[in-house]
């Protein structure tokens, strides 16, 4: 389907969600000061996933929109990935950056050298170059993933990843699918790469519904009908009281009542 326009806005679109889809979570990050149950090698595998996906969308000539994506998703996956070392196990900004700046820079020399061995390969005939780096984009993508269900496994829970990324990144996902459908050739590898994902991703919004969403609505409703509950007993005219021991009583009004005759020395009812 070969609508040169929508490819490019949907392209566009796609970009700029990956484009700010890590930022909620590197904000999160930084606000608390702690990566916890974020997961370090997802973050990696994502960061080299952007190598052989920038190889792939270059040769392929997709719009310029998809060929900036995959770098901007590795520069962003390396941003976080280093939070994790630098809040988990106190690494010294002098230190984060003497790390994740060479990994950058080889990161860049190997697309670079990738782009000129498949563009050479493509120029012969040869497509095999060029499945492989789908293959290796869309596995390295799914496997960044796969390792948050592991946590999820594990835990029980969705715990340290922002939902705002997630949904951000799944509507890059998206995106990016409809703009692969609008190139001049239906390119079904590049469908692969993106809807993996974004299935994936379907996943973990199922396990945060079902770990974190359920149970909190649960709190919620139990909280409003113990307050339901309290308010109810107020308006009869009983009250929880404390007593100067760990245990409380009901107080009626009579009993209000008989309370007071005593501290005023009065006879008491009935007497």
């Amino acid at each position: 389907m070969d609508v040169p326009v929508a490819a490019n806005v949907f392209g566009i679109m796609g970009a700029v969600c990956w484009s700010i889809q890590l930022i909620p979570q590197i904000v999160i990050n930084y606000r608390r000061h702690s990566t916890t149950g974020l997961q370090p090698t997802m973050m990696m595998l994502w960061a080299w996933a952007g190598v052989p996906l920038g190889v792939y969308n270059i040769t392929k000539e997709f719009n310029i929109a998809l060929r900036i994506q995959p770098q901007i998703l590795t520069l962003l996956s390396l941003v976080t990935w280093n939070q994790c070392y630098y809040y988990e196990r106190n690494w010294s900004i002098l230190r984060s950056l003497a790390v994740v700046v060479p990994v950058a820079c080889v990161m860049g020399a190997i697309q670079a050298g990738l782009i000129q061995a498949v563009s050479h390969a493509k120029q012969r005939d040869m497509h095999w170059p060029g499945i492989l780096m789908a293959v290796a984009s869309a596995a390295l993508l799914a496997a960044g993933v796969l390792r948050h269900y592991v946590d999820v496994y594990l835990y029980r829970t969705v715990r340290g990843i922002s939902f705002v990324f997630v949904g951000i990144d799944a509507l890059g996902d998206v995106f990016s699918l409809v703009s692969v459908i609008f190139q001049p050739s239906l390119d079904v590898l590049g469908m692969v790469i993106y809807g993996t994902e974004l299935v994936l991703w379907a996943g973990v919004f199922i396990c945060g519904a079902y770990y974190n969403l359920i149970p909190w609505i649960v709190a919620v409703w139990e909280r409003r009908k113990s307050k339901q509950a309290a308010v109810a007993v107020v308006a009869s005219g009983i009250t929880l009281h404390s007593l100067p021991s760990s245990t409380s009583v009901f107080r009626t009004p009579s009993g209000d009542i008989e309370v007071t005759r005593q501290r005023n020395h009065l006879p008491s009812i009935g007497a």
